[in-house]
């Protein structure tokens, strides 16, 4: 595992909702976490309540019981301590390959966001040593199998309360590994004795699926806006025509993804000398398939299930999910805020979307490829087709990953297998959801740069027509690290340097220069 990047920057937490930004800054980028005094207010408050519970006689579910199935046994005060200790300890049952580090991350911040409200009753030691884990960039080791994404993401956010006891593996800043005594030790920490209440306070949450959902939709705002400029490269490449993309022909349908979409196709496409080499009386092109006519529709299709899936996620940022909480009146009370339906329901919305979105990019590349679809291109853009192969596997490297993107579209959230001796009978799966909906991005990552790489190489052989000044940016851009037109080459390594630019938002960076900002 690499090296966590730090940053300067803070995120300060308070009792209102944290923005997607910070998520990202945190989880990625390695910003540090402080408590806001307004928070560490609330966490004191509620910690009032569940110690006055926890000295009462009448049982309290979570302060006082067991959990679950096991919720009608009183367990004495002497037993209590253990009783936490013990619910982390089984709980930490995961198994699989180690996730990335940024999705922990997410999870340990989304927790302590849950915590900062002030309505888990944890105690301000205790979030406050899950603040300096964050900033010192220690990372606890969550595996890929163990949450069904209800009573929380139990597994995943057990083995980071182990982590806050001095027990289990953890990466240190560099990426090496060690045990959690060893990292706190030599970040001055030291680990906590988890009191009444904590064990669950620290596991009952939608955390890592909501990290997930943020991270995506992070990722995607790129790639929605780099799928318009890979269809306005092949549109362009391919001879198609720009008129089906007129504002007042998109308005008869006003899907506000659509005119997003279509805008950008416009703008991206603005003083095209390919486009207008045949544009005219002469144009014999009525109308073009509709993997290049429809791509307004279809991205616009999947802008709007990011817009839906943006608010969903908003919702959650802005919610304090635990069982049992403690009300502003000093209640405490049980609920099922933590059965993660709403977000387990938009990552797989997403991973729909972006099935589609790979699919089209897809049959657009297919086309350049094809003598009768390909409006005078050579054979495979290739140098000296039969001698050459041009870009036909690249187009293989394609379908091979839209295959794969159309099984990780199945729903996970339809499926539930009930547990805990059928207390929890109905869960939502959002954990599944959110690591299919990462591989899909990253498949959609892929696709895309292999379209662009393939319409940038047709364009280069339209030459001595030119480009749109949009297009021709990213042309360039390609051509410092992948040369243009001729015999074949090893391309796996030219296919990887797109995939960079396609995610690094270098793509769009140098499109927006000639354009100014896209939507």
């Amino acid at each position: 595992m690499t090296a966590l990047t730090s940053t300067t920057s803070t995120v300060n937490l308070g009792v209102g909702p944290l923005d997607r930004a910070d998520v990202v800054a945190v989880a990625r980028s390695g910003a540090a976490v402080d408590l806001a005094p307004e928070a560490l207010a609330a966490i004191e408050r509620a910690r009032s309540v569940v110690e006055e519970l926890a000295s009462a006689s009448t049982p309290a579910y979570g302060i006082s019981t067991g959990f679950g199935a096991l919720a009608t046994r009183h367990i004495p005060a002497e037993k209590r301590t253990q009783l936490q200790r013990s619910l982390v300890r089984s709980h930490a049952a995961g198994s699989g390959p180690e996730v990335e580090r940024e999705v922990t991350r997410a999870l340990m911040l989304l927790r302590l966001s849950t915590l900062a409200t002030g309505r888990t009753g944890i105690r301000p030691e205790t979030a406050r040593l899950m603040a300096d884990v964050l900033s010192r960039g220690i990372t606890p080791v969550v595996h890929e199998f163990g949450s069904l994404g209800c009573s929380g993401d139990l597994a995943p956010l057990a083995h980071c309360a182990l982590a806050l006891m001095g027990e289990g593996p953890v990466r240190r800043p560099d990426g090496s590994l060690t045990d959690a005594a060893t990292a706190l030790d030599e970040s001055g920490l030291s680990p906590v004795e988890l009191a009444a209440k904590e064990g669950l306070a620290l596991i009952n949450g939608t955390d890592g699926m909501l990290g997930m959902l943020v991270l995506a939709l992070h990722d995607l705002q790129n790639l929605l806006t780099v799928a318009d400029v890979a269809a306005a490269m092949s549109v362009e490449a391919l001879l198609g025509t720009d008129r089906v993309f007129a504002e007042d022909l998109q308005a008869l349908r006003p899907h506000p993804g659509q005119a997003a979409s279509a805008a950008n196709l416009r703008r991206i496409l603005a003083d095209s000398g390919v486009v207008a080499s045949h544009r005219g009386p002469d144009c014999n092109r009525v109308q073009d398939a509709y993997s290049l006519r429809c791509s307004p529709q279809v991205h616009g299709a999947a802008r709007d299930t990011w817009s839906h899936a943006a608010t969903v996620a908003d919702r959650e940022l802005a919610s304090a999910v635990d069982n049992p909480v403690v009300m502003p009146d000093g209640r405490v009370e049980s609920n099922g805020n933590f059965h993660g339906a709403p977000v387990g329901y938009v990552l797989d919305f997403l991973a729909i979307a972006v099935a589609d979105l790979a699919s089209i990019s897809e049959r657009r590349t297919d086309r350049f490829l094809d003598r009768s679809r390909n409006a005078g291109l050579p054979a495979f853009l290739a140098h000296d087709p039969g001698v050459d192969s041009g870009h036909m596997i690249a187009q293989y490297t394609q379908a091979g990953i839209v295959s794969e993107l159309k099984r990780l579209a199945a729903p996970a959230s339809v499926d539930s297998i009930p547990s805990s001796a059928m207390q929890e009978d109905h869960v939502s799966m959002g954990w599944s959801a959110g690591r299919k909906l990462r591989r899909s991005v990253d498949g959609l990552t892929r696709v895309l740069a292999v379209e662009v790489l393939t319409a940038a190489r047709a364009l280069d052989l339209r030459s001595p027509l030119e480009p749109s000044r949009a297009t021709g940016a990213v042309v360039r851009l390609l051509r410092e690290t992948v040369p243009g037109p001729g015999p074949d080459r090893h391309l796996a390594p030219e296919i990887e340097a797109a995939v960079q630019l396609v995610a690094s938002g270098a793509i769009v960076d140098a499109v927006t220069r000639e354009t100014g900002e896209l939507a």
